[in-house]
């Protein structure tokens, strides 16, 4: 119900502030987004066509900048720093946090991320430039190098007394760090042990192993599953060296997984999973253009199959008008299991102790299913037109095909990401090519043999 509201009253601000833009109330749209959280603002900004949202981000004021650009999707970020000068961009950045810093530079020419990176001070432009050092997918490139660190040989009131002269805690803080000379993690002390411990107690009787140290190359879907699995707030982050380099915080993890999310749905389209829904019409056309390419390359090989069988087609009509239900029902079949399988890997459920096991169960699941509606389908086509040879055709072909799309299924996912090829992009439309072909094939080929 909450939900629906806060849906309903984005709408009602988006239409709201469209009807104003169009009407040339610029200074009404200007108090409006004044009164807007950053969240809100952005979210408007990624609802509305190029041109509108260009006018609402001069009319935003740029002190926001930095909490917006935050919040935005991939491409409509890029989009909007772009446009940006330096001098503005390093501005904006001063309210961000360091890995998102690091992610904006990352998307600008190296002249302007340099040029950006001159407008910092020196202890800022340090942290994104270790932060930049990191693979982009990593949790290197995640953390956040603001967190705060104490000595194991110092008592509670110590603590204390520094938290106070430090006045402010970074964001999301649950824990403390405890390190010895050489910057080594060798412990935690949660929030609430500093807050309930006697002041005269030394801080390394009372601290916790720190046993959810997250290694500092360790990919960020991975990291991401972590936090899923135990529940995490916040986690350090550490190097080689076991010294400490920063720490992760949930909010950061939750944008991990929502863009994992994404990027499954849109990649079973052949989309970007931060495509800007307003984006231009020829740089759109371009990318899908690319999918569709490959899209014409499958087909093409299924209809090279119906090629080979042209006499056969040309002979009997029943055959022709048939041929489609086999490949389609191993695709059904065939994508609910990649389906499945991808969710495993990404879940990290799937490895090699478990896959055969995996496979042996998706074959015998596509081989009932095959037996089932072979007998359904074979009965209907003898019902239909008569022809008990042309029903044992159907029902061979659909059983054939059933059972093929269960193991490739399993297989194409697995396959591919032991190539380093994205499964969610790749392992619909291969599987897809895969039913088609073994489908036709065994429909037609049974068809020339036996009428």
């Amino acid at each position: 119900m909450a939900e629906q509201i806060e849906f309903d009253q984005a709408h009602q601000a988006l239409q709201e502030v469209t009807e104003a833009l169009e009407n040339g109330r610029f200074v009404h749209v200007r108090r409006q987004l004044q009164d807007m959280e950053p969240e809100d603002i952005a979210h408007l900004l990624e609802a509305s066509p190029r041109k509108s949202r260009e006018v609402l981000w001069q009319l935003t004021d740029p002190e926001d900048y930095g909490e917006i650009l935050d919040e935005l999707s991939e491409d409509v970020k890029d989009d909007l720093v772009s446009r940006m000068a330096p001098e503005m961009l390093a501005e904006a950045t001063e309210g961000m946090d360091t890995d998102d810093v690091a992610y904006v530079l990352r998307s600008l020419p190296d002249d302007v991320s340099r040029e950006v990176l001159s407008q910092m001070d020196d202890e800022e432009r340090q942290r994104v430039e270790t932060a930049l050092s990191y693979p982009e997918d990593s949790a290197g490139s995640l953390m956040n190098t603001d967190v705060i660190t104490i000595r194991g040989d110092v008592d509670i009131d110590v603590v204390l007394r520094y938290l106070r002269m430090r006045g402010e805690l970074p964001e999301a803080t649950d824990a403390l760090y405890v390190i010895d000379a050489e910057n080594r993690l060798i412990g935690e002390l949660s929030l609430m042990t500093v807050l309930t411990t006697q002041p005269d107690v030394r801080v390394a009787e009372v601290m916790e192993d720190a046993d959810d140290a997250i290694e500092v190359t360790m990919s960020d879907s991975d990291v991401a599953s972590l936090f899923e699995r135990r529940n995490w707030v916040s986690a350090p982050v550490i190097d080689e060296n076991q010294q400490l380099v920063g720490r992760i915080t949930i909010d950061d993890v939750v944008d991990v997984i929502r863009e994992d999310a994404e990027h499954s749905m849109m990649s079973m389209a052949g989309l970007d999973d931060d495509e800007d829904t307003f984006a231009p019409v020829v740089k759109s056309a371009r990318k899908r253009s690319i999918w569709l390419g490959a899209n014409v390359l499958a087909a093409l090989a299924a209809a090279s199959v119906s090629n080979m069988f042209e006499a056969t087609l040309d002979q009997m009509a029943a055959i022709a008008v048939l041929m489609t239900i086999v490949p389609s029902m191993g695709g059904v079949a065939g994508n609910q299991t990649v389906a499945l399988v991808i969710r495993g890997l990404a879940l990290g459920h799937i490895g090699d102790a478990n896959k055969r096991e995996l496979l042996m169960k998706e074959a015998a699941i596509g081989f009932l299913n095959g037996v089932l509606w072979a007998l359904i389908i074979g009965g209907i086509v003898v019902a239909w037109k008569g022809n008990w040879i042309l029903g044992g055709i159907i029902s061979a072909a659909m059983m054939t095909n059933l059972l093929v799309a269960g193991i490739a299924g399993v297989m194409i996912p697995v396959m591919l990401k032991k190539m380093n090829i994205d499964p969610a992009l790749a392992g619909g439309m291969a599987l897809t090519t895969v039913t088609d072909v073994i489908g036709l094939s065994v429909f037609l080929g049974l068809a020339t043999i036996l009428i």
